[in-house]
């Protein structure tokens, strides 16, 4: 039986010790009353909602999967009195506009409770979050009266959110969508189509659910730049933002899925359903994005939450697991056998996996200050360098994350060797719910390419040169101390690589641009290997200052860590240079014949 217990003290280490949260918020206008007095208390508070309310139904979830009985959906067992406690905390309003219900705290804060929600239940999760980015999206885009009749039920969690992007003809490809929309006046349009794999198109956990549509007006342009969004519910919201009449939108069917089998995915019909413009015509990718952004950074933290439950399960396997002996003779010689925590190679799993989980969990923590930089800062200079920061690493965070969560979910079921493979211990379940992270909202591939693309050289480079030149200072600053040279000249040697990297991929997309989709995965991973070497150095810095009189472990064990990163897993930047510098020649050569 698998168990969770939210990683509080490592998110207060990062909150505080490594971010330097209070202060940080203290510097941004709205967001002063976010001290540690309040921040805590909330993150002690979500993790009793996680391992004591989601989690237990994890399983069940998986077990039960939804179900589609006489055109409507019912989630597992459980799953609405979890929803329901999770409405009653409050929780969907944390970071929303005070305005219509939120409670206006910082992005950064909302990032540690989201991690948790996904660890304890990630197809539960998604309802949340999905929700979430709908609030996102209608705040920024929709006009004040959407607002004030929809906003405040999708803040406090009564109505659910979704967005609806993907056609079975076009998923990555947006342009080829064909679902359409005609005016019929009065601010209204008829929207006629059909959406696939729309998580939580239809549930029984919220009393309506607001459907965000990509469409297509009748005077619209061809591609993405003739792609308009609308506000499609499933009851029409009355004007005093009651439910109000059952809309033309129904759930044709659910998908029978690999994993996350407790988030139905649903095929949408729209049959002539009414709809609501969101933001300008035409210009639906711009308003959509607002939320899609939000998600990407979401699915990308799946990766980490997945991977911290199947690190904590398979760690306590280990110390427990009875196997052989220690290659340098009996550990427990009281024993017939010794753990396996004693076996070199099953630490290399655990360590594999904790490196990333932590340097992961800082990174995110900084991009997200960066996204609460880029919105509240009152310097238009930080604001636009934070925004630049937010837009380089979305698609590392979403890509990378998402690739080591799975790898680190199969490693941890490696450990637990044949028990791993069955299903009451919970670690083909990580695996399984795992996959999906790597392919929805983009992709992995789409998203390397993306920031090979297209994030590299926006704004001359801007983003990537001043992420590179901050790493390059804090390494030249930090040269001349014994103590952290074990940390700071290998994060040196691999930022030379990067920036290498960097140089070799500007010059040489002018030649052939087969080289950037060649090139783009490996690089990806050179960029996230280097800022995770950045989180360690930080982190291993703050660990030998505060060592002394530690009496719990905790930075002991932050520097053990820290050495296993930067011998074990950072020198794989060597070997990724390597592949990207190597050209498209060998990856384009065969002809699409050959296959």
């Amino acid at each position: 039986m698998a168990t969770y217990q939210a990683p509080l003290r490592d998110m207060q280490f990062v909150l505080h010790e490594l971010l330097g949260a209070e202060r940080e918020f203290a510097a941004l206008p709205g967001f002063e009353d976010a001290t540690r007095d309040l921040i805590d208390p909330i993150l002690e508070e979500a993790a009793k909602l996680c391992e004591n309310v989601m989690f237990p139904l994890n399983r069940v979830g998986d077990q039960e999967g939804c179900t589609f009985e006489d055109g409507e959906v019912r989630t597992p067992t459980g799953f609405r009195d979890a929803y329901r406690a999770y409405v009653e905390g409050g929780w969907g309003g944390l970071t929303c506009n005070p305005d219509f219900g939120g409670q206006g705290l910082p992005h950064t804060l909302s990032v540690f409770v989201e991690e948790m929600l996904q660890s304890s239940n990630m197809a539960l999760a998604l309802y949340t979050g999905l929700t979430h980015g709908a609030c996102i999206a209608l705040d920024k885009h929709g006009s004040d009266d959407l607002r004030r009749r929809y906003l405040a039920k999708l803040v406090d969690g009564t109505w659910s959110g979704v967005m609806c992007l993907t056609e079975s003809h076009c998923g990555t490809d947006l342009g080829l969508l064909r679902t359409r929309a005609e005016s019929i006046g009065d601010g209204r349009y008829r929207v006629t189509g059909t959406k696939i794999f729309i998580t939580g198109g239809d549930q029984d956990l919220s009393e309506n659910i607001v459907h965000f549509v990509l469409a297509r007006l009748p005077d619209a342009p061809p591609g993405v730049k003739g792609i308009s969004m609308f506000l499609v519910p499933k009851f029409l919201a009355n004007e005093d933002g009651s439910p109000g009449e059952r809309n033309a939108v129904h759930c044709g069917s659910i998908e029978h899925k690999m994993g996350i089998r407790g988030a139905s995915t649903c095929v949408m019909n729209y049959d002539g359903a009414t709809g609501y413009l969101v933001g300008e015509p035409h210009r639906g990718m711009r308003a959509m994005f607002s939320m899609m952004n939000y998600e990407r950074l979401m699915v990308g933290q799946q990766g980490l939450s997945l991977a911290e439950v199947a690190y904590q399960n398979a760690a306590a396997y280990a110390r427990d697991r009875l196997q052989g002996r220690s290659l340098k003779g009996p550990s427990a010689p009281d024993l017939p056998a010794d753990p396996i925590i004693v076996h070199p190679d099953v630490r290399r799993m655990l360590l594999t996996t904790r490196a990333y989980n932590e340097a992961a969990r800082a990174l995110l923590g900084w991009v997200s200050l960066q996204v609460d930089r880029s919105t509240h800062h009152p310097d238009p200079t930080v604001r636009e360098a934070a925004a630049d920061s937010v837009a380089l690493f979305t698609p590392v965070v979403k890509a990378f994350f998402t690739d080591y969560g799975f790898e680190s979910c199969n490693l941890c079921q490696q450990v637990f060797g044949g028990h791993g493979y069955i299903s009451e211990w919970g670690m083909e379940q990580l695996v399984r719910d795992a996959r999906i992270s790597q392919i929805y909202e983009g992709a992995n591939g789409i998203h390397a390419l993306d920031l090979a693309g297209r994030k590299l050289p926006m704004n001359g480079g801007r983003a990537i040169h001043a992420y590179m030149e901050g790493v390059s200072d804090f390494v030249a600053e930090r040269r001349g101390k014994s103590e952290l040279a074990e940390f700071v000249q290998p994060l040196g040697a691999a930022l030379a690589r990067l920036q290498q990297a960097t140089q070799w991929l500007n010059e040489a997309a002018q030649v052939n641009p087969d080289e950037v989709g060649a090139a783009s995965y490996d690089y990806l991973r050179l960029l996230a290997l280097v800022s995770f070497g950045r989180m360690w150095a930080e982190s291993a810095e703050i660990a030998l200052a505060n060592q002394d009189g530690d009496n719990t472990g905790f930075y002991k064990a932050k520097l053990a860590t820290a050495r296993f990163f930067v011998r074990r897993l950072l020198p794989n930047t060597a070997s990724l240079l390597a592949t990207l510098t190597a050209g498209a020649d060998s990856v384009m050569a065969m002809e699409a014949e050959a296959f």
